[in-house]
C-alpha cells in the first residue's frame, strides 16, 4: 500500500514539473505576422484564412457519433439472440437500451438538433 502512495506522489510531482517546464518553454513572445498567417504559395491571403464552421453541423456530427457507437453496442445482443443464448434478463436489458435510444432520438428531434437548416 505504501508503494502505491509513493508512486502516486512521484507521478504527481513528475507531471507538475513537466507541466511547469512546458509553460516555460512555450513562450508566446515570438509571434510574427508571417508565421501566423495561412500559406498560399508565398502570396498574401486573398481573404480570411479562418473560415468559421457551422456549430449545428458539429452538433449533428457529435450526435451521429454517439448514436453510431450505441448502435455498435447492439451487435453482441443481436448475436446472442440469433444463437439462442439470450435469457429473459438479456431481453429486458436490450429493450431498456432500445427505449433509452428511442427517447434520446425523440429528445434530439424535438429540440431541433437534427435539422440541417435554421
Amino acid at each position: 500500500m505504501e508503494k502505491v502512495v509513493w508512486c502516486v506522489v512521484l507521478g504527481g510531482i513528475i507531471s507538475g514539473v513537466l507541466l511547469f517546464v512546458s509553460f516555460v518553454v512555450d513562450s508566446k513572445e515570438n509571434v510574427h505576422r508571417e508565421k501566423s498567417s495561412a500559406f498560399e504559395c508565398g502570396f498574401d491571403p486573398m481573404g480570411s484564412s479562418r473560415v468559421p464552421f457551422s456549430l449545428r453541423f458539429f452538433l449533428l456530427a457529435v450526435i451521429f457519433v454517439v448514436f453510431d457507437v450505441e448502435t455498435v453496442l447492439l451487435f453482441p445482443a443481436v448475436m446472442c439472440f440469433m444463437l439462442g443464448t439470450m435469457d429473459e434478463m438479456g431481453v429486458f436489458v436490450l429493450v431498456c437500451f432500445l427505449v433509452v435510444l428511442f427517447v434520446g432520438v425523440l429528445h434530439e428531434w424535438r429540440e431541433g438538433s437534427l435539422e440541417w437548416e435554421e
